[in-house]
């Protein structure tokens, strides 16, 4: 969608220059050279007799020329005629014919002399014709009477004008008659009707005639036609005719086609070369003929043939004598075919094959002039000098005429003069001016000295060296001051001395000489050419598709050549953007903002600059819903269908993929819109299904990719007649209420299901399996009936059928229903549980005979509960829980037991009505299991080498408690694990005294319970014993050291002495933003201090961040880890300030804290308290 063209500016010097490579030298105006006649009117030349009349002529010659004219062959004297000037220091005429001339006195051939000492030019013969618009001649139209299905030709027959009028048939109301392939114009301007139709009975019909020169148009009378149909000339006769008399009415009889022009089988047509060729052929006939054109022995020309008036005219552009043939017309119909050949022949007036060009020779040099033309006839050459046929010419010594050439030999001054060449056949003549100048002229160059030339790389340059002297000059070139004579295929000479580089590089960039010598001298000229990086755009704007009222974007970034100004413009469609403020154009972008329909084309970005011009186009499509369909029509109506057609609406470029037909009942649901069905996009017409008793309206949506249209129009409304339901009633169903009824419910039929009024309903009922008669009764339109006194949970039989007051429905199907329920009569028997496990239990029973049912059998409910725990032997409020399974099923899982615990269950079997009786309570007990973690673990009372255990039993111990097992291990100061100790403890022991301990060291113990089944979980915690008091009496001595002190108030000497220094040069240099410096160069490892607070923030060491190695201690977290061990980090406290209570047991974030299994061997453990930190000192 995107199309890019780059257009350069030497590209189209290029052309300049080669143009001028064709023509001759120009003679410099300040040297002696015979006229050249520069302008003149044209040939044939038509004058709006209204206006004064000009006849051009303008010449050009040293010394200026003068003019004289002719007028039928005779010298036309201007200065007898005061209504006749000639325009100061020009040839051209001016009649005044708004003064009271007439221009019909002045119309003639004219020809123009312009004649200097060097020789005379003439002008062609100029034919002056004053325009004409003549009136209609009055004429009695007589009425055109004519029978259904003839032809009819009214003919115009305009005045004959100068030039031709154009013609065209209008009727009163200046509104142009609709043309078809039925009725057309002719190229003579008559009216053909092929055949007529009653509705081409009109009294108006006016030919008109328009005369473009005089800007007026003439009116015919108005002509009456009356077309006679079958029926209106049967009733004529019938009126004539007596009671007896039969006339059959008949149907217009077809006919074959026949020719109304041209006339005959053959016709011969010429045409000149270059004109368009237009060849017609219009037939008669029922049913109207088709035409189709044939050439003979050939082809139509492809690209020059064209068709018009519905096909009845050929249409061949610029003729050539190849189109010469025969061209076969053939109009067909049902009832045969005619055809006619035109056979063409293409002559051709003279044209140019060599025209001749001016001479400029220096004495004693030769030359030749040519005349060279075609035409068809072939032209008949001849040769005049100064306007005066060359044989009583005066005679030349150094001319010799040969045919359509004149040779020159050893020219001398007197040579010069103006020759002409008149190539003329029956068609027309061709008239050239060349002279010969006879000069002797030392060479100059005309093109400005230091010239710059720019250019775009990889473009040509032109390189001007525009020169004159007699005898011609040779042009030479030279790159540089010094540089040698540029030679080669990287050039070109062109023979008006430009210098051509094919493609420029930056490398050409240079001065370059041009030097043109002959022998009377030589001269040099310097110009400069600079080569410039080209223009590009480099993101060019790409196609868009967007939705109505969206915003769009279109990007145009470019890159150029430092030295030039580029200006970016954007067009749509080739035009300016459109005046909107809705376009914003930004530096490198087209922005359109809430697009619209209109905004739908092609954008072009073009970059100019004074060298170049590159554009880029993208297409940008605006889409949107489509518009409704529209014109709805009903055609085809019946009892149960009619077509639907409706005209699709605009797609707004976004194409229909279906259409949505909805329809409205009028007359049981006014106002509602129901979907009816839907068709592809592509079609416009429906056969729609319909409902007795339904008033229908109809629309249409339609739907494409962005969403659906409005709805159309509705369209006329369609009652259909009333009939029998077509259906009954569905979801028929019986249930009862209660344990003795049966309540029969259905959907009723919606409005126009009823197919007609009084809808009502049959509904009609028997016990299943018994020989009943069918009980039956009619309803109104409602959509229950009960009925009473029905034995408990019954089947029954039952069927509703419809009926309206044109009769019922077809026989409806029938469906088993059932009266009421009742609770269940018995309980499930032989209710059996089997214990699987502590926590899990299954359950068993005899399911209940059906018939004690009295209803659907819904499933089982297993009500179920603790009794009470046998380790505990307390009771609690019971709290049941119930299973219920669905179906005939006689087995459940009891899931989330307690172990130890004694339970209770009963089964009861479920109906639609409710539950029944309980089965008696069963009593099961689940064994014991593994208890649960110990409530507490306290550590107290530390001393050099004991601590105190103390500790909760388990909250759930779900069985007899036989032991707790303790195990510890010390953690020694290189963060390992020392050896694992495990201690059993008799189940009713709450506290244990470990002695034998080693002083300040820390202990990691693990705890758990167990019954006879196994151990539980554990609970983990840390304690250290405490340290040697003569070791904590040095350390604390240490502050009281006078080495200590010494050091302390050195240190705090220094940093008086700093703050002094500080202060000092602060006052120095006046104010010094410290604040605003620290802030902006605040260390990112050191935060300041919270002002709330006075705390400091967060520090973060790097070190806190590096992973664990094997067999460290981690001081972030203060957690062990052992190899091949289940326990996460996650399962430890965080920080690592632990602290102790008042009686020396140590707490912080381990405190509470659960572990698994104890670690045991060597392995990591947590950072030092700082009571250790100070026992490693000793």
């Amino acid at each position: 969608m995107m199309k890019k063209r780059s257009i350069s500016a030497s590209k189209a010097s290029l052309v300049l220059f080669l143009c001028q490579v064709i023509s001759a030298l120009d003679v410099p105006l300040d040297l002696s050279q015979p006229p050249t006649i520069t302008q003149q009117s044209p040939k044939d030349y038509i004058v709006d007799p209204r206006e004064n009349i000009v006849i051009q002529c303008e010449a050009k010659g040293k010394p200026p020329p003068s003019f004289s004219w002719t007028r039928n062959g005779t010298h036309f004297d201007i200065d007898k005629d005061a209504q006749v000037t000639m325009k100061p220091n020009s040839g051209t005429l001016v009649i005044n014919i708004m003064n009271g001339g007439k221009a019909e006195v002045y119309e003639g051939v004219y020809q123009c002399t312009a004649r200097n000492e060097r020789g005379a030019a003439i002008s062609n013969n100029i034919v002056i014709r004053s325009s004409r618009s003549p009136l209609w001649t009055k004429e009695k139209l007589e009425p055109n009477h004519v029978q259904e299905g003839d032809s009819l030709v009214l003919h115009c027959r305009p005045p004959v004008g100068l030039p031709p009028p154009i013609i065209f048939w209008m009727d009163n109301a200046f509104q142009r008659l609709p043309q078809s392939e039925r009725v057309s114009q002719g190229l003579n301007g008559d009216l053909y009707f092929s055949n007529v139709q009653p509705e081409d009975t009109r009294e108006d019909y006016i030919c008109y005639a328009r005369f473009n020169h005089t800007q007026t148009i003439q009116q015919k009378q108005p002509i009456s036609v009356k077309v006679f149909s079958m029926d209106s000339l049967n009733d004529t006769i019938a009126a004539n005719l007596s009671d007896t008399d039969i006339y059959g009415a008949k149907p217009v009889t077809e006919k074959q086609p026949i020719l109304l022009t041209p006339t005959g089988s053959t016709s011969t047509k010429v045409e000149l070369r270059g004109n368009v060729l237009l060849l017609e052929c219009i037939a008669a006939g029922l049913p109207t003929p088709v035409i189709r054109w044939i050439k003979e022995g050939g082809e139509l020309p492809a690209n020059r043939t064209f068709f018009e008036n519905f096909k009845k005219t050929l249409k061949i552009i610029d003729v050539s004598e190849a189109d010469s043939g025969n061209y076969k017309c053939v109009a067909r119909n049902i009832l045969g075919s005619v055809h006619h050949v035109i056979s063409v022949t293409v002559k051709a007036a003279p044209y140019w094959i060599t025209a001749p060009r001016n001479l400029v020779l220096s004495p004693g040099e030769d030359g030749t002039l040519i005349c060279r033309a075609n035409g068809n006839p072939k032209p008949n050459i001849s040769w005049l000098a100064n306007g005066v046929p060359i044989a009583i010419a005066p005679e030349d010594p150094s001319r010799k005429v040969d045919g359509d050439t004149i040779i020159f030999s050893h020219v001398q001054e007197r040579s010069s003069a103006v020759y002409q060449c008149n190539a003329s056949n029956e068609y027309g003549y061709l008239l050239a001016n060349a002279f010969v100048n006879v000069l002797a002229e030392p060479p100059r160059i005309l093109t400005p000295a230091n010239k710059l030339y720019q250019v775009i790389a990889d473009s040509p340059a032109l390189l001007d060296c525009a020169y004159f002297g007699s005898p011609k000059p040779e042009v030479e070139w030279f790159k540089g001051v010094k540089g040698s004579i540029l030679r080669g295929n990287e050039y070109i000479f062109h023979d008006n001395g430009t210098l051509e580089i094919p493609v420029a590089q930056k490398d050409s960039t240079g001065t370059y000489t041009c030097v043109a010598r002959n022998e009377l001298g030589k001269i040099q000229n310097e110009v400069q050419l600079e080569v410039k990086d080209p223009t590009m755009i480099i993101k060019q704007p790409e196609y868009k598709v967007i939705q109505r009222y969206g915003q769009v974007s279109f990007e145009c970034i470019i890159k150029h050549d430092s030295t030039l100004l580029p200006t970016v413009m954007w067009l749509k469609d080739n035009d300016e953007l459109p005046d909107d403020e809705r376009f914003l154009v930004g530096k490198d972008n087209l922005t359109i903002m809430n697009v619209t329909d209109k905004d739908d084309g092609t954008y072009t970005c073009i970059v100019n600059t004074t060298l170049d011009s590159v554009s880029a186009s993208a297409v940008l499509t605006v889409v949107a819903r489509p518009n409704p369909p529209f014109d709805l029509e009903l055609t085809g109506q019946l009892e149960r269908s009619v077509e639907l057609s409706w005209i699709p609406g605009d797609e707004n470029n976004s194409p229909i993929t279906n259409f949505v037909i909805e329809y409205e009942d009028g007359l049981h649901e006014p106002g509602v819109w129901h979907y009816q069905t839907e068709v592809p996009g592509t079609q416009t017409t429906v056969q729609l299904k319909l409902s007795p008793y339904v008033n229908y309206s109809f629309r249409v949506i339609a739907v494409n990719e962005i969403g659906r249209s409005q709805p159309s129009e509705p369209s006329e409304q369609y009652l259909t007649k009333s009939a029998n339901p077509d259906e009954n009633p569905s979801n028929v169903q019986g249930i009862g209420s209660e344990p003795d009824n049966l309540v029969i419910t259905w959907e009723s039929l919606k409005g126009f299901q009823s197919n007609g009024p009084g809808l009502q309903y049959k509904v009609s009922w028997r016990q299943k399996d018994v020989d009943d008669e069918w009980t039956s009764v009619i309803v109104a339109n409602v959509s229950k009936y009960i009925v009473s006194g029905t034995p408990t949970f019954v089947p029954y039989e039952i069927k509703v059928q419809a009926l309206n007051d044109l009769g019922y429905a077809p026989e409806p199907s029938e469906v088993i229903g059932h009266s009421g329920e009742d609770l269940p009569m018995v309980a499930p028997g032989n209710v059996q549980v089997h214990v699987i496990n502590s926590t899990l239990a299954k359950v068993h029973w005899d399911p209940v005979p059906l018939k004690t049912v009295r209803g659907h059998l819904q499933g089982y409910k297993v009500y179920y509960w603790k009794v009470q725990n046998l380790s505990r032997r307390s009771r609690r409020h019971v709290e049941k829980k119930i299973l219920t399974f669905r179906g005939n099923k006689t087995f459940g899982m009891l899931p989330g037991l307690e172990p130890y615990s004694s339970y209770k269950l009963n089964v009861r079997v479920v109906n639609g009505k409710g539950e029944g009786p309980a089965s008696p309570d069963k009593v099961f007990k689940t064994p014991e299991g593994v208890p649960s973690s110990p409530s507490f673990l306290k550590i107290t009372n530390p001393t050099l080498d004991s601590l105190t255990l103390e500790w909760g039993s388990p909250t759930h111990p779900n069985g007899v408690l036989t032991s707790y097992i303790l195990k510890f291990q010390p953690i020694n100061n290189t963060h390992e694990l020392g050896p694992l100790v495990e201690i059993r403890i008799p189940a009713n022991e709450s506290s244990l005294i470990l002695k034998n301990l080693n002083y300040s060291t820390r202990y990691k113990f693990y705890f758990n319970a167990q019954t006879s089944v196994g151990s539980g979980s554990q609970i983990t915690e840390e304690a250290v014993t405490i340290m040697d008091e003569a070791m904590a009496s040095r350390q604390v001595d240490i502050a009281t050291q006078g080495w200590f002190i010494g050091l302390m108030c050195a240190v705090a000497l220094l940093i008086l002495i700093l703050l002094i220094v500080c202060f000092i040069r602060r006052n120095k240099g006046g104010k010094y933003p410290v604040k605003e410096k620290e802030d902006a160069h605040a260390d990112p490892e050191i935060q300041p201090m919270k002002e709330d607070d006075g705390t400091f923030g967060e520090y973060s060491d790097a070190e806190d961040h590096k992973p664990l190695k094997k067999g460290s201690r981690t001081p972030s977290d203060r957690t062990v880890k052992k190899e091949d061990s289940d326990d996460s980090l996650v399962d430890y406290g965080e920080g690592v300030n632990g602290q102790f209570n008042e009686d020396g047991s140590f707490i912080g974030q381990y405190s509470g804290k659960k572990e698994k299994e104890p670690a045991e061997g060597n392995e990591s453990s947590e950072a030092p308290s700082p009571v250790n930190a100070m026992n490693s000192f000793v």
